[in-house]
Order: structure tokens, then sequence, then C-alpha cells
């Protein structure tokens, strides 16, 4: 394993995914992605510092991204939509599927525009890295929401 996979910097091609996900290819955040990754964090941070409108931060989503949010309700807005979204039904997908789930997900928070913070990325990359299953179902809670009347 002499090559590494730079996640937010290099193009992402399935067979790369998949090398990633086997294990067979390491994938790394070099010190220029953190920085873009840190640099973003910090800008959203100060938008809320500064009482600025941050869509999912300080509004509701969706229907709710016009009403405002206090400071005080902003970490449980967070922990909430956490919640929501981690609910499902049916069979569990394989852990191949879910460790590629992950992977792209990394690579899309590591191009340093989501306002993340980089501790969140590299817990993912801790899952990634150990085979840690995450239990993600076939149907989410998210997809039976869209039915409900």
């Amino acid at each position: 394993m002499s090559r590494a996979f730079f996640y937010g910097k290099d193009k992402l091609a399935v067979q790369t995914a998949v090398s990633l996900a086997e294990g067979v290819l390491p994938g790394k955040l070099n010190a220029e992605i953190k920085d873009r990754i840190n640099r973003s964090q910090h800008h959203v941070q100060e938008m809320v510092n500064a009482g600025k409108t941050v869509y999912g931060v300080t509004t509701g989503f969706g229907i709710l991204a016009n009403t405002k949010i206090s400071e005080e309700d902003a970490a449980t807005l967070q922990y909430k939509i956490l919640q929501s979204h981690s609910v499902g039904v049916g069979d569990p997908i394989p852990l191949e599927i879910a460790k590629l789930m992950l992977i792209t997900k990394v690579h899309a928070l590591s191009q340093g525009y989501s306002g993340v913070q980089l501790s969140t990325i590299e817990r993912i990359l801790w899952h990634i890295e150990n085979n840690f299953q995450n239990l993600i179902y076939l149907q989410s809670g998210w997809d039976q929401k869209k039915d409900w009347p």
C-alpha cells in the first residue's frame, strides 16, 4: 500500500471507492483539506455568532426554513434531526454498502463547503477504517415519512 487516496482532493471513481471499502487503498485527509474543512466550519460559526440566518443551524428545515431557532434550541435541533434520520425498517444493508456510503459522504464533506466540523469527518473515517458495522436499513424512517398523510 504505497499509494493513498486523498479525500476531498483526488477523484473518487467507483473502483477507488471499492478499494477504500476493502481496505486495499488507505484513505487520508491531507493538511490542505483539513485547513479547508476548518475554514468552512469557522465561517459558519462566524455567521452564527454574528446573528445571521444559517439554514438548518439557526433555522428549521424544509417548510420551517423561515423559522428562526433560538440559540438555546439550536443544539436540540441538531440532535433531533439526527434522531429523525436514524430510524429505519426492513433488512440491514450489507457492511460493504454501508462503508461505500460513508466513503462517498467523507469525500463530499471533505470538499470544504458544508461547514461540518473536522472531528465529525474524522469520526466517520474511524468507522470506515475499523470496519465498524453501521446499522443502516433498506428503508429509512425518512422514506416512511414521505408517505404520511
